[in-house]
C-alpha cells in the first residue's frame, strides 16, 4: 500500500507543455505528478498565449523566468541550467504531440504524453526508436489503467482461472456529444476537427482506452486482423466518426468487439471491458472502478472489491487506503505517474532488469494505439473490409 513515503530518494525536476488554465486535463496531470513527491513542477510552456501562460504558471508557484513562450524555448533554456528539468508532460492538442515528443527526447528529457502519440504508424515507430536510442522513458496517459483491479484481472487470467480466452468485449460509449455541442464548447470543438485530431474522433479519443485495458488484462493475445464500420450521426463531424463498431480476431482464435460512441444517449461514461473464457468471465466498468465481476457458470456472481486481502499482491500495491473506501480517477492517474517516475529513475540508473519486469503504459502501448486507429480507419474507409493488423 502507498503510505506517503517517497518511492525514490529524489524528486524528478518536471515541466509541462500545455495544461494551462483553460485546459480540461492539465489539473489531473499536476495532481497526479505532485501527489507522491516524485515530481517537482519547475517550468512550463502552459499556454499558446504566452502572457496568459506566464500568469497561470506563476500562480502555480513556478518562477516567472521559467514560464516560457513555447516548448522549444523551454527545452533550450532548461538544458542550459544546472537545475533544468529532467522530464516533461505534454498536454496539448493531438496534432502537436509528435513534434513536441520528438523535441523533448532530443533534448534528453523523459516524456509523459497524452494519447495519441501522433497520427501515423511511421511517426509512432520513430518515437519508439528515438526513446530507445536516447535511453529515455515515454509514458502514455491511459489514465483508467491505473485502477488496481485491472491488474487483479491480469493475474487471474494469467493463473488460468478463466481458461482459454474466447471473447473480449470492449466499449467506451457515452452520450454527452449526441448533438453538436462543439458549436458552444471550445474544448470539444478541436476534438472533432481533423486538423487537430487526425483521422478519427471516438476511435482515437475513446476506444483506445478500453483497448489498452484489455491488452493489460490479456497481454498474451495479439490481434491478427480487424473490421471497422464508423458513422457520423452528427453530420457536421464527417469525415470524423462519433460512433464506431470494430470486430477483431486474435492469434489464439478468440474474437474481440469494440463499441466506441459519443452519441449513446443517457450513458454517463459506458466504458467496460468483459473477458470471457472457457471457464469463467471477468468484467470491469469504470463507473464502478473499485469492483471486478467474476462470473463462473452455474455459480453466484462474485464481486471482488478493491483493497481486500484476497486479491493478488499486484492489485494491492497501488492502494492508497483500505478496502471499503472508494478510490477514483485521480488516484488511478497518481498510480500511473508514480510508475512513470519509477521507470524514469530505473532508466537513469540503466536498470534494465527492473524495466523488463515493470508494467506501465509505455511507448509501445502508444504505438499500438496509433496502429489500431490507423487500421480501423483503413477498414472503414474501404467499406468495412477486413484488414491485416
Amino acid at each position: 500500500m502507498i503510505n506517503g513515503i517517497k518511492p525514490l530518494g529524489r524528486s524528478l525536476r518536471w515541466g509541462m507543455v500545455g495544461g494551462g488554465g483553460t485546459s480540461q486535463i492539465g489539473y489531473i496531470h499536476r495532481s497526479a505528478a505532485l501527489r507522491d513527491g516524485t515530481f517537482t513542477l519547475l517550468a512550463g510552456a502552459f499556454d499558446i498565449d504566452a502572457a496568459r501562460g506566464r500568469a497561470f504558471g506563476t500562480a502555480l508557484g513556478v518562477a516567472a523566468e521559467r514560464c516560457y513562450t513555447d516548448y522549444a524555448a523551454m527545452f533550450a533554456a532548461e538544458a542550459a541550467r544546472e537545475d533544468g528539468i529532467e522530464a516533461v508532460s505534454i498536454a496539448t492538442p493531438n496534432n502537436t504531440h509528435f513534434a513536441i515528443c520528438r523535441a523533448a527526447l532530443n533534448a534528453g528529457l523523459h516524456v509523459v504524453c497524452e494519447k495519441p502519440l501522433c497520427f501515423t504508424v511511421e511517426e509512432a515507430e520513430a518515437l519508439a526508436l528515438l526513446s530507445k536510442q536516447k535511453g529515455k522513458i515515454v509514458g502514455v496517459t491511459y489514465g483508467y489503467s491505473g485502477h488496481q483491479l485491472i491488474l487483479q484481472a491480469r493475474e487471474m487470467i494469467a493463473q488460468g482461472l478463466l481458461g482459454d480466452i474466447r471473447i473480449i468485449n470492449m466499449q467506451f460509449a457515452h452520450g454527452f456529444h449526441h448533438q453538436a455541442v462543439e458549436l458552444q464548447n471550445a474544448s470539444t470543438k478541436w476534438r472533432v476537427d481533423p486538423r487537430f485530431v487526425g483521422p478519427s474522433y471516438v476511435l482515437g479519443d475513446l476506444a483506445t482506452h478500453p483497448l489498452f485495458i484489455a491488452e493489460t488484462m490479456v497481454p498474451a493475445l495479439k490481434i491478427t486482423r480487424l473490421l471497422c464500420a464508423r458513422q457520423s450521426f452528427v453530420t457536421s463531424r464527417a469525415p470524423l466518426e462519433d460512433n464506431a463498431h470494430v470486430l477483431m480476431e486474435y492469434d489464439n482464435g478468440a474474437i474481440g468487439t469494440m463499441w466506441a460512441s459519443a452519441v449513446n444517449c443517457g450513458s454517463m461514461h459506458g466504458q467496460k471491458v468483459r473477458v470471457i473464457g472457457e471457464k469463467a468471465s471477468l468484467e470491469w466498468w469504470d463507473e464502478q472502478p473499485n469492483q471486478l465481476r467474476y462470473e463462473i457458470q452455474g455459480q453466484p456472481v462474485q464481486i471482488l472489491e478493491r483493497g481486500m486481502g484476497y486479491l493478488a499482491a499486484q492489485a494491492l500495491d497501488d492502494d492508497r487506503i483500505g478496502g471499503g473506501h472508494p478510490e477514483g480517477l485521480f488516484e488511478a492517474w497518481s498510480n500511473l505517474y508514480r510508475r512513470f517516475a519509477l521507470a524514469m529513475d530505473a532508466s537513469d540508473r540503466d536498470d534494465q532488469a527492473f524495466l523488463d519486469n515493470f508494467w506501465y503504459p509505455d511507448v509501445h502501448a502508444g504505438v499500438m494505439g496509433v496502429r489500431w486507429v490507423a487500421r480501423c480507419v483503413e477498414s472503414a474507409d474501404a467499406g468495412a473490409s477486413w484488414v491485416t493488423f
